[in-house]
């Protein structure tokens, strides 16, 4: 028999050589797990920041009207001679073209007086051919010494006279036939009726209004302006945009202003001509003008909380895309109680750190969990 100390002995060693391989793979895999997690305990995760998105604009901003469409001429035509009115051949908003009749007068009266006229202008002529008949045999009873001077000279007054009569007719008779042509009232321009001041059988003056025709060449717009901002109007830049078409803006260039102010609102009207309006922009509408100053610079406004201030210049921590942040300097123009104003140093649309910055570590991930704009 064996004894217990053979018998503990080749136990251990069945044990040993039993699990041994076993035992020489899990020992690596438990140091390796080890490492593993020393590592993972030495990977810091990504640090939480606030930032903000940097926006310019101008120092000055921008101030907006609300304004109206206007044509830039809009003429009152009406009748170059007095009348009946017989006939209102257009309506308000119809577009009418250069020579398009817009009105008739009565001409029965108008027609009266050329016929007048002419039956003054056929006597004028005969009594011219008498007259100068009447001359002509003087001068050659005078060459013949059978009439007097006396006789000559009466002759030549009346033949004088006769033909200022008929020159006096003929006169008359042009009058009459540019009043008869003056009985239809017709445009001198193409345009839009915008207002109709007569009627038919309505008995109107000479020179008074019948048809209101805007024109339209050019066109402008209409706003009722402060008089803290008259300069920045002669100065700036304007522009308009239509309500009935967000997102498109026409230039604007001030026209004229108003050298007194309304006595009601204390502002001044102004107008400003729209030099690039398309048949889009329609009389009446209602549109919006933008002054700008044309000298302001562009500047930005961040948290005052967002300057990493160590004695130097004051940068800021930029955020990109991979969570990487990188100190930016930037030009400082002026500070406020909670923001400060910067000229430059960082882009359009960057993100900035704006809390905690002091602590934060460039050499650190972060990860953005809010973002502000300013």
């Amino acid at each position: 028999m064996l004894s217990h100390r053979s018998f503990s002995w080749s136990s251990k060693f069945f044990w040993s050589s039993r699990y041994l391989p076993f035992v020489l793979v899990i020992l690596p895999a438990l140091a390796l797990g080890g490492c593993n997690e020393s590592v993972a305990e030495k990977a810091e995760p990504a640090r939480p920041v606030l930032t903000a998105t940097v926006h310019y604009e101008a120092e000055t901003p921008d101030r907006s009207f609300v304004g109206t469409i206007k044509p830039r001429i809009e003429t009152d035509m009406g009748f170059r001679v007095p009348g009946k009115v017989a006939k209102r051949l257009v309506e308000v908003g119809q577009t009418v073209e250069v020579g398009q009749p817009l009105a008739t007068l009565d001409e029965v009266d108008l027609k009266l007086q050329a016929e007048q006229a002419q039956a003054e202008l056929n006597a004028a002529t005969g009594v011219l051919a008498q007259a100068a008949a009447a001359e002509h045999r003087a001068q050659e009873l005078r060459t013949k010494g059978w009439s007097t001077d006396a006789q000559l000279d009466q002759a030549k007054a009346t033949a004088d006279e006769a033909r200022a009569r008929l020159n006096r007719a003929q006169r008359s008779v042009e009058l009459t036939r540019n009043s008869l042509s003056y009985a239809t009232l017709t445009s001198d321009t193409r345009g839009v009726v915008t207002a109709t001041l007569v009627d038919a059988g309505q008995v109107v003056a000479a020179g008074q209004g019948a048809i209101r025709v805007a024109r339209l060449g050019e066109k402008e717009a209409v706003v009722a302006i402060p008089e803290t901002l008259i300069g920045r109007a002669r100065t700036g830049t304007a522009r308009v945009s239509l309500w009935s078409e967000p997102g498109k803006t026409y230039a604007a260039k001030l026209r004229e202003i108003a050298p007194t102010a309304d006595p009601a609102t204390r502002t001044y009207l102004a107008k400003f001509s729209l030099p690039d309006a398309d048949d889009k922009v329609s009389l009446g509408m209602t549109a919006t003008l933008t002054l700008a100053d044309a000298a302001t610079s562009r500047v930005a406004r961040v948290p005052l909380s967002a300057l990493f201030s160590q004695g130097g210049p004051s940068p800021l921590y930029v955020v990109d895309d991979k969570g990487d942040v990188a100190l930016k300097p930037v030009a400082v123009k002026s500070y406020e109680s909670n923001d400060v104003i910067i000229t430059g140093g960082v882009g359009e649309g960057a993100k900035v750190v704006v809390l905690g910055v002091q602590k934060l570590d460039p050499a650190q991930k972060v990860r953005v969990v809010s973002s502000l704009s300013f």
